[in-house]
């Protein structure tokens, strides 16, 4: 195999994210709803070789060092492969969002050398080299929606139900050490940790001896508004998501963000005028609201347009769109099969 091309490497929005503890090395502790939607960057893979890694912007400069070079560099290293790779790269999701762009790039680089450099790595292999380059990797490597935990690198897989959301990224981007160093920073005072669940990482074990006041409550269960307990069976999921960002949880990184953003309260009331619930996704400036599912073409072009007249009285380097959920990952099972 010489070349791979159209890769895809798809956002996330965070359904809810809840900050619940925090580690001895200072990284907090979350539980949230990780979901993946249609809002991608495209990633083409030619090989090379002379070892040699290499990538070329098809749009916008990327930092020199950006996490497609970080993880191929690691898996060269960590495989001691010879060969090399030019990267083409175009960037979609923007940059400071939230939404995992560049983690989502990382873990679709590592899967497509895997096959390119014909290593054949199994997922377990390569789940550990996602977690070095961020706590999101190991999300879009698992290739499915999650309930996560710890860092971000305890993944709980789950079904979820179609789901479409508009989606705005203002111009502004917000310091993630800023938020969850500001005092306006909420945390849960009653912990839920998942029991029955498999666990992805051996951390998992560690992370809910360091969360505090936790509670253990019984299979496939978790905390919404840090009070109630849903049952992550079809009804309960039903009832999590309900129709509205309303409907469950929140993000406790909000509040701060808005103090730190102006941008961020202003896309919050454009979505919430509009689509009459808002919330932000993730630590980054992009906000999203629940909206009914288009039935038919017709009425998705109508929610386009929506947003499209929304953007025209905006700064130039807003982008928004509304982007429907994705079932499966794109390149899930592209890992080699467990032996």
């Amino acid at each position: 195999m010489q070349a791979i091309y159209d890769v895809p490497a798809p956002a996330k929005l965070n359904l809810f994210l809840h900050v619940v503890g925090k580690r001895p090395d200072g990284y907090h502790l979350l539980q949230s709803i990780f979901t993946l939607i249609d809002w991608a960057d495209t990633l083409h893979f030619e090989r090379r070789s002379d070892g040699h890694l290499l990538r070329h912007d098809l749009g916008a400069s990327l930092p020199p060092d950006d996490l497609c070079l970080r993880a191929a560099r690691l898996l060269q290293a960590q495989s001691g492969c010879t060969y090399g790779v030019d990267i083409q790269i175009e960037k979609r999701i923007p940059a400071g969002a939230g939404m995992g762009g560049g983690s989502s790039d990382a873990a679709s680089t590592l899967l497509a050398l895997n096959r390119l450099w014909g290593l054949n790595w199994p997922l377990a292999t390569l789940m550990p080299l996602g977690l070095k380059l961020g706590a999101d990797v190991p999300f879009f490597l698992g290739g499915s929606h999650a309930f996560v935990e710890g860092i971000g690198e305890i993944l709980h897989p789950i079904e979820l139900p179609p789901l479409t959301f508009a989606v705005l990224k203002p111009s502004q981007s917000i310091s993630t050490q800023e938020i969850f160093s500001s005092p306006l920073l909420a945390r849960s005072k009653n912990v839920a940790i998942v029991a029955g669940f498999p666990a992805n990482n051996s951390s998992a074990e560690k992370t809910s001896e360091s969360s505090e006041n936790h509670q253990t409550v019984g299979l496939n269960h978790l905390a919404v508004n840090h009070e109630e307990l849903i049952s992550l069976d079809n009804e309960g999921i039903a009832k999590l998501l309900g129709d509205s960002t309303r409907s469950f949880g929140r993000n406790d990184l909000q509040k701060p963000a808005e103090a730190n953003c102006a941008e961020v309260v202003q896309a919050l009331h454009i979505l919430e005028s509009e689509f009459g619930n808002s919330r932000m996704t993730g630590s980054g400036s992009a906000v999203f609201a629940r909206v009914k599912t288009p039935a038919n073409e017709q009425e998705e072009n109508l929610l386009n347009q929506k947003i499209f007249s929304r953007l025209q009285g905006l700064p130039a380097d807003w982008s928004g769109r509304i982007c429907r959920s994705l079932d499966r990952h794109p390149l899930q099972g592209w890992a080699a099969d467990e032996k």
